[in-house]
């Protein structure tokens, strides 16, 4: 008996067809460049796919959501459940995307359709069917995401579904590197290893009679330029997986590395079994086809097969997709307009000499803020990153007072696409615990020395309690005294702890600062975006004056 496995991986909201070439094309095998992607094409290929076949399921390798494309992102990736629950997707492994907000985000307003905040500005969005966001269809699995000090994961480990009777068992695999990604810090949750589990829940669906089985792995790797083959030069942790991972599972299909691949892995009793992997934003669907025995009801692997097909827009798209499309389209440039807040005065990223600016500033007070809000918080001091050495600058575009373009703008509005396009890359704030000693290393390392013998300034932005003092004559490492820095009224003590906010960009050295390694116990608060807007919700704010650094001469 044959039955059809077709899967996306990295989808990232991606409903819109895309021109670019990163993320609207890919590469035959003869070089040629194709172009793909798009929801209305996703779904027309998997009909095509489905043709004929009577033991077919489609599902989800993780990171569907949180995507960057505003007509998703706006709309707390609801646009992106529309489309699954449309394709008829009937599971997703987690990816680490999908904790970019919170468990309960997950699993209670993703999976359950529970809303949050304002309901049509926050969530709950009408769908391009008129119908209110009402949640997945699917279900959403894990087996090695638990809860800290825990082993029992936080949401189903797997999935069994029954084809002409015989069962075929979906172990759902996440990432270890989720619970200190920047986006997905979760501190209160715990990766479990990936082989490890694996095994757990292979043995697992082996008790229960379940002898085909599958792992759906939110973690990949590379092997090539051809989506169709497997090239000898490989990278990435799938590949231990592959040939680690218990020799009951029949076959692997991956994600996370937005790379792709078919490749045929001996398993550990060297049974070879296929590994996939989809690329990403919907440019290719990965089909499995096992076939089965129905006497033993396990997989005959040497006529199992596996191929990735590119989602051509040389066929006719999908016309429900193609009307969802133009829905969330349309309704991005609504929600856009949609009134957050006001200001005074303008905030903008330009720099004095000091480093300072005033929409700088005010993010640093954004940061403190939303500590202060956040159960375990209570920030003694914040710092954000305003012109980096490296990684992504959190500053993405100025608050003016003056009305813009915009017909719902006036001036001292601020339109919620002006927020979201100012500050933030969907990074969420943390306050953790540091050492006066790191703060006044951070401070210092404001000033990095270049491979050419140059200095680069990276400046931090402070939180309005704080006012520092530095040396710009001195040499390099040796600008900042802490009797010069002053928090709360009080000179910095370097051999005391403080607890400090900031971007977990910034606390994991992603964008050069490495004074913070070593930090404990934190605590994560609200995204940027959304710290933001709740920062602007208090009142008017007023663009703060450029005191907090000062050079001495």
């Amino acid at each position: 008996m044959d039955v059809q496995l077709l899967s996306l991986t990295d989808f990232h909201g991606y409903i819109t067809p895309q021109s670019n070439a990163t993320d609207g094309t890919i590469k035959d095998p003869q070089g040629n460049t194709l172009v793909v992607g798009g929801a209305p094409y996703v779904a027309a290929h998997l009909n095509k796919l489905r043709e004929g076949r009577k033991n077919t399921i489609t599902f989800a390798s993780g990171d569907n959501f949180s995507g960057w494309p505003t007509e998703v992102s706006y709309h707390a990736d609801e646009p992106t459940i529309e489309f699954l629950n449309k394709i008829k997707v009937e599971f997703t492994a987690v990816g680490n995307h999908e904790l970019d907000r919170s468990l309960g985000f997950l699993r209670d307003h993703m999976g359950k359709g529970e809303c949050f905040g304002e309901i049509g500005l926050d969530s709950c969005f009408a769908d391009s069917d008129g119908k209110q966001f009402a949640g997945a269809d699917f279900t959403i699995s894990t087996a090695n995401i638990a809860r800290k000090g825990d082993t029992e994961p936080v949401l189903p480990p797997y999935v069994i579904k029954r084809f002409q009777g015989i069962p075929v068992g979906f172990i759902n695999l996440t990432t270890p590197t989720t619970v200190d990604g920047s986006t997905s810090y979760q501190p209160a949750l715990d990766n479990l290893p990936l082989v490890e589990t694996a095994n757990k829940y292979a043995a697992i669906l082996k008790k229960r009679g379940v002898k085909a089985i599958v792992a759906n792995v939110h973690e990949g790797g590379k092997a090539g330029e051809d989506y169709t083959g497997c090239g000898d030069q490989k990278a990435g942790p799938i590949w231990d997986f592959a040939k680690n991972a218990s020799p009951d599972i029949d076959a692997i299909v991956t994600g996370h590395w937005h790379w792709y691949f078919n490749c045929s892995i001996p398993d550990p009793a060297g049974s070879p079994r296929p590994v996939v992997e989809a690329a990403n934003h919907g440019r290719l669907i990965s089909e499995v086809n096992l076939k089965l025995d129905r006497r033993t009801r396990d997989v005959i692997r040497s006529e199992t097969t596996a191929a990735n097909h590119p989602v051509t827009r040389d066929i006719a798209p999908d016309p429900t997709m193609v009307k969802l499309v133009d829905y969330w389209n349309a309704k991005q440039k609504e929600t856009y307009a949609k009134p957050y807040g006001t200001i005074t005065g303008d905030l903008t990223r330009t720099r004095d000499a000091t480093g300072q600016s005033t929409l700088g500033n005010t993010v640093a007070d954004v940061a403190y803020f939303d500590s202060q809000q956040t159960p375990g918080g209570k920030a003694d001091l914040a710092m954000v990153a305003v012109a980096p050495s490296k990684g992504s600058n959190s500053l993405r575009g100025d608050l003016k007072f003056a009305k813009g373009t915009n017909p719902a703008d006036s001036d001292g509005q601020v339109l919620m696409g002006e927020s979201w396009a100012a500050w933030g890359y969907a990074n969420p704030v943390l306050t953790v615990s540091v050492t006066g000693a790191q703060v006044e290393q951070a401070l210092e390392q404001q000033w990095q020395t270049q491979a050419d013998g140059t200095v680069k300034f990276a400046p931090l932005a402070v939180s309005g309690n704080v006012r520092f003092s530095y040396s710009p004559n001195k040499p390099v490492g040796d600008r900042i005294n802490p009797a010069d820095v002053i928090v709360n009224g009080q000179p910095l003590d370097t051999g005391r702890t403080y607890r400090l906010a900031a971007l977990a960009y910034t606390l994991i050295g992603a964008d050069g600062y490495t004074a913070f390694a070593g930090y404990t116990d934190a605590v994560r608060g609200e995204r940027d975006y959304e710290a933001m807007r709740a920062y602007l919700r208090q009142g008017p704010v007023t663009p703060p004056a450029l005191n907090r650094a000062v050079p001495l001469t």
